[in-house]
């Protein structure tokens, strides 16, 4: 086990309950000792977590605890905080009245790592469009960390999302909008910001003492001299001379297509891509099963297994933990003192 008696434990959110989320933390806590797994405890219903156990015919104990208590239970049944939310919730069939345990979830596991109760958050999915129909009014899950991070103070933060896994960690700059949106959101001043984010964290979280970073170009061949597209030279090349005068090791705009072959992923440690698409391709195709979702420049470690809720075959016990379990690890290796 890792750090049982040094380190803080992980808080776990229970995700949407009618996805495949409560199955594979399930089915992290059965694999926890053949894969290494660092305490956690899950912040949600006992009795639905339970009843879910029992449905497959697993063998986990659910005991509940206050987080002082997660690491002591953690190597014999699976610790959970409650909520003062139940949860009724069929497999695969996702329902706003859980809504509310959905984000209390999230909203009790941030408030917990903030106070020092536990190291880090490692969220399971959630539904969006299940959240909006109950009146959730944030535009999604990273950008409602950021939210209860601020607190309604003063002080705002600019969440940038990490596809991350041994073998490669891209940053889309812009991400979850249409792609005929994505030449007018793409900014100097953006690619700057989420630079910055990305070169500080590779230094204070992941130990990176010279974070080497790639820019992706946003056109085929980077724009090829302004042939095909004038977005590269005007928007992109200003940004890389801004990173570079600020000390950070910067190359780009690189063309997109050559950029993530083992070769080329040697030369950097986070590629930076313009659009959604452009960083996740590349790392699913590389790392489906393996990549971890890391939420930078919040005052907290926040991770997340790489895909959604997956209610097509939630119930199934086919949805594979390998994941979850790369967050869980990458979060006690990040949130660690």
């Amino acid at each position: 086990m890792i750090g049982l008696d040094k380190r803080s434990p992980l808080l776990l959110t229970q995700g949407d309950p009618a996805g495949i989320g409560p199955e594979l933390s399930l089915r992290a806590w059965l694999e926890r000792e053949a894969a290494s797994l660092p305490p956690f405890g899950i912040v949600g219903d006992p009795g639905h977590l339970g009843r879910v156990a029992q449905g497959y015919g697993w063998d986990v104990p659910i005991v509940p605890v206050e987080p002082s208590g997660i690491q002591a239970t953690f190597p014999r049944a699976l610790p959970v905080v409650p909520l003062d939310a139940p949860v009724s919730a069929q497999a695969g069939r996702p329902d706003p009245a859980n809504a509310p345990s959905v984000i209390a979830s999230i909203e009790t596991a941030v408030r917990l790592v903030r106070a020092g109760s536990a190291a880090a958050v490692v969220t399971n999915p959630i539904a969006k469009h299940i959240l909006y129909e109950a009146g959730f009014r944030h535009p999604g899950h990273t950008e409602f960390l950021a939210a209860l991070a601020a607190g309604g103070g003063p002080q705002t933060y600019h969440p940038v999302m990490m596809l991350w896994s041994e073998q490669l960690a891209v940053v889309p700059v812009t991400v979850h909008i249409p792609l005929s949106d994505v030449p007018s959101a793409l900014t100097t001043d953006l690619i700057v910001l989420t630079g910055r984010i990305v070169a500080r964290e590779l230094r204070q979280r992941f130990g990176i003492g010279k974070p080497r970073l790639a820019l992706a170009g946003l056109n085929p061949h980077a724009g090829e001299s302004g042939a095909m597209g004038t977005e590269d030279e005007a928007v992109i090349v200003p940004a890389v001379n801004i990173l570079r005068a600020d000390g950070i090791e910067v190359v780009g705009p690189l063309p997109a297509d050559t950029m993530f072959h083992a070769r080329a992923r040697s030369r950097y440690d986070a590629a930076l891509a313009m659009y959604h698409d452009q960083a996740l391709i590349p790392i699913k195709t590389i790392a489906f099963d393996e990549a971890v979702n890391v939420t930078l420049g919040l005052p907290f470690v926040r991770t997340s297994p790489d895909h959604g809720t997956a209610f097509d075959i939630a119930g199934k016990g086919i949805a594979r933990p390998d994941s979850l379990m790369a967050a869980l690890k990458l979060a006690a290796r990040l949130g660690s003192p």
